[in-house]
């Protein structure tokens, strides 16, 4: 809500009609040792046009530098409808749709959603939703070791060439229940996992973990890594930009069998920067694993009349079950963020999103080939990329990204920190919203920072 409504008086009747003296009495619950009796640096009250300010001053602090950086959040344009409906008050302020009778409207829009997220992944089933895209792998990591019936290791391979942070997630998640995370090296050349380089033998192993694109935005050989998988008896886990799949082939028809699960990050669709979120995950899968699967699931069905509706369904959750026997402990449903991206992807349509995609691919390849062109500046790997790309600069990195922000430029993710082998490496992104304009200015700043240095072409 935008305000709280409640006077003074409604709030000592509530507190009257439940018995309690105070708002601080329905707390007392709470040791002492634990509460904190002040805020810091916060008012104790401020009017709406004080608190308006505040925001105000906190949000230009941010800036609105020229972008070019991915990394696993983009700029993409968003339709003004799409907020403008989102933040209606039947959609913005709807609780969990756990009584079907009164959440019809709610329900069909998840509904929808899902039928749109499975089309786009070719996979049979989508759940609405999970938390974010890094959470979102370490669930359909449990979900591949619960489902893969012909493995007893818990071993699970995961690519180098997947977002560093989605690692880290992982571990922090699935770490301490058992399961093994092994690291693939990727080609250096290429940028992307070699499948020849894999073991004939690598004995028993879960699932396979796949990224399309993969974190330097390179794409990998998804139908010889998903054959290798299915042969050696792993379940495959697709991680994908859901943006990519508008022109890429979809988890669904990778190999000759198709992924088993897909996950990824939903921000793309529909959802702003925002200095960081709210975000959303997305997970589809094969029927087979439906049972497996975590997050909220809706069915469509019909009532005793015949008529159709929505509900929940195969409800496997830390709320309907032990705790033990949950298919998810992670319950946070990103339901606003997918109204968003429901009524996002139906005003771009499948056409929208793959002239989408194709604006992307062109503006990068466009900013690659520009920047590569200066001395200084060269590409790093060899394989196709789709809208982030890799390069080395011949200038100590942190005093050209110094540099650059000091123009107001975003120029990329530093990738040394991640991967030690690629020191004064960028990664750098152009979606459909960067301009040929924005690029030149970015080539150019480069361009005079770059010729204050001895750079070797």
């Amino acid at each position: 809500m935008p305000f709280i409504p409640h006077t003074g008086e409604e709030v000592q009747q509530m507190l009257d009609a439940i018995g309690a003296s105070s708002i601080e009495e329905l707390f007392d619950e709470i040791p002492a040792s634990l509460r904190n009796d002040s805020l810091n640096g916060v008012p104790t009250q401020a009017n709406e046009m004080e608190v308006s300010r505040i925001m105000h001053a906190r949000a230009a602090e941010d800036g609105q530098p020229l972008c070019f950086l991915g990394a696993g959040a983009y700029e993409h344009h968003i339709p003004a409808t799409v907020w403008e409906l989102t933040t209606r008050g039947e959609f913005y302020t709807a609780y969990t749709p756990y009584q079907a009778e009164a959440s019809q409207g709610t329900l069909q829009l998840l509904y929808e959603y899902q039928t749109m997220m499975a089309n786009l992944n070719a996979l049979d089933v989508s759940n609405a939703s999970l938390y974010d895209g890094a959470s979102a792998l370490a669930e359909a990591v449990l979900m591949a070791v619960r489902g893969n019936r012909k493995s007893k290791s818990k071993r699970i391979l995961m690519p180098r060439t997947v977002h560093p942070n989605y690692r880290k997630t992982v571990e922090a998640i699935v770490g301490k229940q058992g399961i093994t995370l092994e690291l693939v090296d990727y080609d250096r050349g290429r940028g992307c996992i070699d499948p020849g380089a894999l073991p004939a033998d690598p004995g028993d192993i879960a699932a396979l973990v796949i990224p399309q694109p993969n974190f330097f935005g390179v794409l990998e050989d998804v139908d010889a890594l998903t054959d290798w998988a299915h042969q050696h008896k792993a379940l495959v886990i697709g991680v994908v930009n859901p943006i990519a799949l508008a022109v890429l082939k979809p988890p669904g028809e990778w190999g000759a069998d198709g992924a088993d699960i897909a996950c990824g990050e939903g921000q793309a669709l529909g959802i702003p920067l925002s200095s960081g979120g709210p975000y959303y995950g997305f997970m589809c899968c094969k029927q087979a694993l439906v049972r497996q699967m975590p997050g909220r699931i809706i069915g469509r069905t019909v009532d005793l009349e015949g008529k159709p509706g929505f509900t929940l369904t195969l409800q496997a959750r830390e709320q309907h079950i032990r705790r033990s026997k949950a298919t998810s402990n992670i319950c946070t449903n990103q339901g606003l963020m997918i109204t968003a991206t429901t009524i996002h992807m139906a005003l771009l349509g499948a056409e929208g999103l793959e002239n989408v995609a194709l604006n992307c691919h062109a503006n990068t390849q466009q900013l690659v080939q520009k920047l590569t062109d200066l001395q200084g500046v060269d590409g790093v790997f060899e394989n196709p990329v789709f809208h982030e790309s890799v390069i080395r600069i011949s200038a100590p990195m942190a005093e050209v990204m110094r540099a650059l922000h000091a123009q107001n430029l975003l120029p990329g993710y530093a990738l040394q920190d991640d991967y030690p082998e690629l020191e004064n490496c960028l990664l750098v992104c152009a979606t459909e919203t960067r301009t040929e304009e924005d690029i030149d200015t970015y080539v150019n700043h480069m361009q005079r920072i770059l010729s204050k240095h001895d750079t070797v072409k």
